[in-house]
């Protein structure tokens, strides 16, 4: 059977990729769904970020979240085996949500030749891998160096974020009942990262100010091996450009960006949560 084209890129709605990007790549994007009390929302079509925020602010419940069901990766994947020869699909940890075996198991129903990997983290990082997959294809690399190379990228990649909400990380099951409770207690700043796919307590910490100290030193010590990071905030746009603009100012030789974390990861981590995330080369 002769394919129209060699490789579709598929990934879930937690990866923050631009519209325009989506459509000149051949990527798919398979959405989450936001339950707000009676309605659901599918991430990125029936809420955006600009949306979400607000909405959430004014809920008196706590949204839920779930992944897309079998069915649609089933229908997805019937669809990109008539026009594509393979399919590689990167998805958001599969610790944190079923749609990594969702989509693993629909490629088996489908008899397709999808090469699925657990990318054990979302948004920032998450898109990242897609975008180097794609520019490895239009460097004319082979389906399995692309395949090989993609497969060591979830272990170079770091996020690190203060959540604004730790209740909605308890709630969510990110976190413990004690940790919240002292948390909220001595009002502590928790900073959490990805270790292997879960969200894990990486420090304790008073102010503000020690939360971006914190970050700060951390990606210091990587800093020699990351061509581009970025700041991923929950809705607080004006401190995520500050922290844009001092390490634009500490690191030239870097790409910094700013990148608004996407409703799923929102309703768990809330409005006012900063972090940072990048790839090591």
């Amino acid at each position: 059977m002769k394919h129209e084209y060699e490789i579709a890129w598929v990934t879930d709605s937690t990866a923050s990729l631009t519209k325009e990007f989506i459509e000149n790549n051949h990527v798919f994007v398979v959405p989450l769904s936001i339950v707000f009390g009676e309605d659901s929302y599918l991430e990125g079509i029936d809420i955006t970020e600009e949306d979400f925020y607000p909405k959430l602010a004014a809920s008196k419940v706590l949204p839920k979240t779930s992944q897309p069901a079998i069915g649609e990766f089933v229908e997805l994947y019937k669809s990109l085996k008539e026009k594509y020869k393979h399919a590689i699909a990167i998805h958001a940890s599969s610790a944190l949500t079923g749609t990594y075996q969702s989509s693993v198991v629909a490629s088996g129903m489908v008899d397709y030749n999808v090469e699925v990997i657990d990318s054990k983290i979302g948004s920032y990082p998450l898109g990242k891998m897609i975008e180097i997959g794609v520019q490895m294809q239009k460097e004319g690399k082979s389906y399995d160096e692309i395949i090989h190379h993609m497969r060591g990228l979830p272990e170079k990649a770091r996020l690190m974020m203060a959540p604004g909400s730790l209740e909605q990380l308890h709630k969510g099951g990110r976190l413990s009942t004690t940790q919240v409770i002292l948390g909220s207690m001595i009002k502590l700043k928790l900073i959490v990262h990805f270790e292997d796919g879960k969200v894990v307590l990486l420090d304790k910490i008073r102010t503000e100010k020690k939360v971006k100290e914190k970050l700060f030193y951390i990606f210091s010590e990587e800093a020699h091996r990351v061509k581009e990071v970025s700041v991923i905030h929950g809705n607080v746009q004006d401190l995520a450009e500050e922290w844009q603009r001092d390490l634009q100012a500490l690191y030239p030789g870097i790409s910094v960006t700013t990148t608004k974390f996407s409703p799923v990861p929102g309703v768990h981590t809330g409005q006012g949560t900063i972090g940072l995330a990048w790839l090591a080369e």
